[in-house]
């Protein structure tokens, strides 16, 4: 079957486009027929060696998939069942979906939702899923767009441009900040951003506290990004973190949490638990605009997949990306 693998070579790692025999499949009681993946920041991490995503080589990468069931031994899921599977550390640790076929553990899996296709379920794929779970996390905290503004850094990315989307469906108003502000303004607002700021406006150095600007926010970016967007968050807001593009570390203090309350919110969705993953998937079902969701979508074959990464890494990459498989 045709797969991206990725070797270990003696100066970092290799990713290619290749044959690989099915029967070297990982262990699982569920076969998949793979039709779409996507790509990921993470997934352009692993084809581009850049950060060690990836724990056990020979490799096969894409960490989403979407398709149907061909075998099953597993009680839940039947031949010809439509499935989307995310996290595990598919394409990390165990064998993942830019290939034609998975062999998959079936607890992994959440059926594919009603009305959804499977191009659409990997246009959200791990990004949107994880908007999605911060969005949770915001509201299990108590937040509602009456508490004021809602902010989205890395605003025009994949996690970026689906929590623009959701929160704006939610009714928020919505402050969407990017590295490309003046060139992505206008994607942004059909989105449904209600503004725009550059990036810049949060890149340097944290007060302790600066002045409150929004309510809530989601952070895709980390950092002194991150550190800022704290200091900038009104009284008993939130911020609900997943990425950490601009790096590990977190330069701030503890004013933001103990003179205003503010609350930092770690959203992974990797071991999401199952019942987690079908609330969010069925929220993302109703909630997101089909519409909205092809308006951020460009669909790149396999074999473009790889020179894709380079491009998501640097920052080149609007919204989400489509992987056809089959």
């Amino acid at each position: 079957m045709r797969a991206i693998v990725i070797t270990k070579a003696e100066d970092g790692t290799r990713a290619a486009l290749t044959d690989f025999p099915e029967s070297e499949l990982m262990e699982g009681d569920v076969v998949l027929r793979v039709s779409h993946s996507t790509l990921n920041y993470k997934d352009g991490l692993a084809l581009t060696g850049r950060a060690p995503v990836v724990r056990r080589f020979p490799m096969i990468a894409g960490i989403d998939a979407a398709g149907i069931v061909e075998r099953s031994d597993h009680p839940r899921w039947k031949p010809g069942d439509a499935v989307v599977l995310t996290g595990w550390g598919v394409g990390e640790t165990h064998l993942g979906a830019y290939a034609e076929r998975m062999r998959v553990s079936g607890d992994w899996l959440v059926a594919l939702p009603e009305g959804m296709s499977p191009a659409r379920a990997m246009a959200v794929g791990t990004a949107g899923l994880t908007a999605m779970l911060c969005l949770l996390a915001l509201e299990r905290h108590g937040l509602a767009p009456a508490a004021g503004p809602a902010l989205v850094t890395g605003a025009a990315g994949g996690v970026g441009s689906v929590a623009v989307a959701l929160l704006a469906a939610a009714g928020w108003q919505v402050i969407a900040a990017s590295g490309r502000a003046e060139e992505e303004a206008d994607y942004l607002a059909r989105l449904g951003a209600a503004q725009t700021i550059p990036r810049a406006e949060l890149e340097g150095p944290a007060k302790p506290l600066a002045k409150a600007r929004w309510a809530a926010a989601i952070d895709t970016v980390g950092g002194a990004v991150l550190a800022n967007v704290l200091s900038m968050t009104s009284p008993d807001g939130a911020v609900a973190a997943c990425g950490n593009a601009a790096g590990m570390d977190l330069p701030t203090s503890v004013a933001p949490f103990i003179l205003r309350g503010v609350a930092l919110l770690g959203v992974n969705s990797v071991p999401a638990p199952i019942p987690l993953r079908e609330q969010a998937w069925a929220r993302l079902a109703r909630d997101l605009d089909p519409a909205i969701l092809d308006a951020m979508t460009r669909t790149i074959p396999l074999d473009a997949a790889i020179d894709e990464a380079q491009a998501i890494l640097a920052g080149r990459v609007r919204g989400r990306t489509v992987v056809e498989i089959g």
